[in-house]
């Protein structure tokens, strides 16, 4: 069986849903159970036709002048990304699983993208939520599970920029972790 390769990915946003509202960047970061950074994916793309920012999503923007500036710099059509996204996931040394923090929202654009852009999705439905998992592992409800109240230990110091590679990055180093700590025998 081929070994899993865990695709932490975060996106940046203009609205709640996509359709209506659009992905304007997204980054993946592709390891293994080992914390080892095998390749890297990002891309920011144009705003779907017909779509509009919703008001809420925009006013957080205008608090985050330099990852909007990076967010918008050389788009790309998502029907020109997405099949190159998918091409970059089948060229990874394993069955690519989707991870992210909250999984709940970066997956529905993610997923959304790839069906409507590229007719199909190498993760399959799924997705595997980081928040979640810090719930089982730390036995606690899952609204108590914040990054806050993970242990330090499970943080590199890395940045957290809504930069979607940066923050993508950052979890999947995360997710790792608590990883190799859950697979410790106990």
């Amino acid at each position: 069986m081929m070994q899993e390769i865990y695709i932490s990915t975060d996106v940046e946003t203009d609205g709640p849903i996509p359709g209506p509202h659009s992905m304007l960047s997204f980054g993946s970061a592709a390891y293994t159970a080992d914390k080892t950074l095998l390749a890297i994916f990002s891309a920011n793309l144009t705003t779907l036709p017909g779509a509009t920012a919703d008001p809420k999503t925009a006013a957080w923007w205008a608090t985050q002048p330099e990852a909007w500036a990076a967010c918008r710099m050389n788009t790309e059509p998502a029907e020109q990304v997405m099949p190159r996204y998918v091409r970059w996931l089948k060229s990874l040394p394993g069955r690519p699983v989707f991870v992210a923090y909250p999984a709940g929202f970066d997956f529905l654009f993610v997923y959304w993208y790839l069906m409507r852009f590229a007719g199909e999705s190498p993760f399959s439905h799924s997705a595997l939520d980081i928040k979640s998992f810090a719930m089982a592992m730390l036995g606690t409800d899952y609204r108590a599970s914040t990054k806050r109240n993970m242990p330090k230990r499970w943080f590199d110091k890395l940045p957290h920029t809504h930069v979607a590679l940066d923050d993508a990055i950052e979890q999947g180093a995360l997710f790792c972790n608590m990883l190799q700590e859950n697979r410790k025998p106990r």
